[in-house]
């Protein structure tokens, strides 16, 4: 008989919101909700209890995160050195290198991560087997309320405002990007992971006013061949700096690991 995998959930925002009703509702077969984790009070909000950290990681199989970077850098590795897998979604936390090392070098929990909201990057993950790519390049664009960040000066968030079409706000690597806009571009640090090298992607944050759907553009190429992914998702109401399809992407990634039937995560 299959066991049934038990999940505590960290985050009831715009993400765990989703996930944890599907869950709370037998939505993935073969896993079920064990309990939630968030620094909220959330009464009779939440289907199942609401914990602490410290018992989320003693009732469950599994902690999926989906809260943000933070949680990563300070949960991560005693979640795994527990024995308790981890799902990523903030993979932006991983463009820390010395995080990165960490959790993949802790046990005896497994880490996963989720593509979110991206795809292509199996394939990439693949080409890369062959050898490096020349180039990588992605392009985000999003609303410019979405992108605005503490570290901006007056002169940058005045254009963003002011703007008629896009303006580019930033670029830099996978490695620069992700830490500037810790909610936005967790596509960069999912591209680079499936390059395998944070600097070898070059990254551009593109803020238009126009832009009633998030777009990712990935470009790739090497001596294998070229790749050209592109994206254009319907931002989340809730949180219009994640993409409506990103909880979703989480709830794959836990049917496959719930399932082990061989899906790709």
């Amino acid at each position: 008989m299959t066991r049934t995998l038990a999940v505590g959930l960290v985050g009831w925002g715009a993400i765990g919101r989703v996930v944890g009703t599907a869950l709370a509702q037998q939505g993935v077969r073969g896993a079920e909700l064990a309990c939630i984790v968030d620094n909220r009070p959330l009464g009779d909000a939440a289907p199942a209890p609401q914990v602490s950290f410290e018992d989320a990681i003693e009732r469950s199989d599994l902690i999926v995160e989906a809260a943000g970077q933070g949680v990563v850098r300070e949960w991560g590795e005693r979640v795994l050195t527990a024995g308790t897998d981890l799902l990523v979604a903030s993979t932006g936390a991983l463009t820390d290198e010395e995080l990165a090392k960490k959790l993949l070098a802790a046990g005896p929990g497994r880490v996963y991560f989720t593509g979110g909201a991206v795809g292509g990057l199996d394939l990439l993950q693949a080409v890369r087997s062959l050898g490096p790519l020349d180039e990588v390049s992605l392009t985000t664009t999003k609303l410019p309320s979405t992108l605005e960040q503490p570290w901006m000066d007056a002169e940058l968030l005045e254009r963003m405002r002011a703007a008629s079409g896009p303006v580019e706000v930033m670029s830099g690597t996978a490695r620069d990007v992700p830490v500037k806009f810790p909610k936005s571009t967790n596509v960069a640090a999912s591209v680079a992971l499936a390059v395998g090298d944070l600097d070898a992607v070059r990254v551009r944050v593109v803020a238009d006013p126009a832009a009633e759907r998030t777009r990712h553009v990935i470009e790739a190429s090497g001596p294998h061949g070229a790749y050209r992914f592109e994206v254009a998702h319907r931002p989340d109401p809730a949180n219009p700096a994640t993409s409506q399809v990103v909880p979703y992407a989480v709830l794959r990634s836990l049917s496959a690991l719930a399932r082990r039937s061989g899906q790709i995560l």
